[in-house]
């Protein structure tokens, strides 16, 4: 699915990049490993850094939206944690205070950005502020890039197509755990909420100058 006609005018327009922790992107990290096999095979990091590049130049605000740095005892008082969570929880997976729950260095807020309230699922829109941010910005166009496809990035996109944005996924700007759950992520899925799945290449050229 590719959508190359969607117009992005930069005071409706965010970029939301999604979990950019030591933990997913850097080597040492704790999810770098299950990662690194797409994400070196997509050339991520260049991505990412030719897209935050591009926004930032064409005024386009930046938001980072990140998942809950772990604690340890986290769900202790929880009713129903999913095993995904109880998981991540196990090995404090982007640790509130580690190396592995900062910033990756390339990918760090930048004076301007908005920073969003930490999410404990997978979409970044519940429980947190960003609808209310994007609102109070009178955004109605979303881009979303970062980690991982199938999960945190899937679920912020459909959650964003819910409330009413118009949705775009950036194909290689993001990675999963396999090639099977990025196929399923962007030609599976994606049709069913999101308006325009491109390659970095297809979003630089519609991006405003």
């Amino acid at each position: 699915m590719t959508t190359t006609n969607a117009s992005y005018d930069a005071g409706r327009t965010a970029l939301l990049f999604v979990d950019p922790y030591n933990d997913f992107l850097s080597e040492g990290g704790k999810l770098w490993p299950r990662v690194a096999e797409v994400a070196n095979a997509v050339g991520l990091h260049d991505k990412l850094r030719a897209v935050t590049a591009a926004v930032r130049g064409a005024a386009i605000p930046v938001f980072i939206v990140p998942h809950h740095r772990a604690e340890p005892g986290d769900f202790a008082n929880w009713d129903h944690p999913t095993p995904y969570q109880l998981g991540a929880s196990k090995v404090q997976v982007f640790a509130k205070g580690s190396w592995g729950g900062d910033w990756h260095p390339d990918f760090a807020p930048q004076p301007g950005d908005t920073v969003v309230k930490e999410h404990w699922g997978a979409s970044g829109f519940a429980n947190t502020d960003l609808d209310m941010l994007l609102k109070q910005r009178r955004i109605s166009h979303v881009i979303l890039v970062g980690l991982i496809a199938n999960t945190c990035i899937e679920c912020t996109g459909r959650f964003a197509n819910e409330l009413g944005y118009h949705v775009t996924l950036v194909r290689d700007a993001t990675a999963a755990f396999s090639a099977e759950a990025m196929h399923a992520a962007h030609e599976i899925n994606a049709p069913s909420y999101a308006h325009a799945v491109l390659t970095t290449a297809e979003l630089l050229a519609a991006l405003p100058r």
